[in-house]
């Protein structure tokens, strides 16, 4: 049986960056590039116009920068996933790329294999953050730049709601927790925007973050292996 690939817009203003991942992806027929764009406008235009399962976007985009296109991403193009590459990893940068609704975060020097699983774990639904910037991301939310709830205790969720934030945090997408769950998927898209809005997040990488920052995962994580 042919499986459709994903489909794939690449935006950077650097054309051999574009040309470097499209021929990294050739050999990996689950992705297709249908599209590339050299600015942040451009960017969400062409993406507007094919509506894509998954856009990676150079954060250091010249005037509309990877953050601010992602923001418009996230109003014009919703069902479009974003994998944020950059050649840094600090905390402002790794901070900004969440708050805008980036899935995943990789640098630029990463290798071939790094970024092609981060595509994959983005574009089925979970998130993908490497050690170094995982690191920056644990700093900024220790020092309050990534907003955590006051009272998120594991009274504030659902048994079930527990057990989907469990296996989202485990990088699951929609698809394998409603399958583990014996759910169906929009039950599980259902559920996570309930946690979204009891938490305070905006997006499935803010969730993760606020709950880690509350303690609410290890001690979702700590009632399991008791039970």
């Amino acid at each position: 049986m042919n499986v459709m690939p994903f489909s794939v817009v690449l935006v950077d203003d650097h054309q051999v960056l574009r040309d470097a991942i499209k021929e990294i992806l050739v050999r990996h027929p689950d992705f297709q590039v249908v599209g590339e764009a050299g600015s942040g406008p451009e960017g969400v235009e062409v993406c507007r116009r094919i509506s894509p399962d998954l856009v990676v976007m150079d954060i250091g985009l010249p005037g509309m920068n990877g953050i601010e296109a992602t923001g418009e991403l996230a109003r014009h193009c919703p069902h479009a996933r974003v994998l944020m590459l950059s050649m840094y990893d600090d905390e402002e940068s790794v901070m900004a790329a969440v708050r805008s609704g980036a899935r995943g975060f990789v640098l630029k020097k990463a290798c071939a294999t790094e970024l092609v699983d981060a595509m994959r774990t983005v574009v089925k639904g979970g998130t993908y953050f490497g050690a170094q910037v995982s690191d920056r991301l644990l700093s900024g939310v220790q020092l309050g730049k990534l907003r955590a709830p006051t009272r998120p205790g594991r009274e504030a969720l659902s048994p079930r709601e527990q057990q989907v934030l469990r296996l989202t945090v485990e990088g699951k997408s929609n698809k394998e927790v409603a399958t583990l769950l014996h759910l169906e998927v929009h039950t599980v898209r259902s559920y996570r925007k309930t946690m979204m809005a009891k938490l305070g997040a905006s997006n499935v990488a803010q969730l993760i973050q606020v709950a880690a920052a509350s303690g609410l995962i290890e001690r979702i994580k700590s009632t399991d292996t008791a039970m």
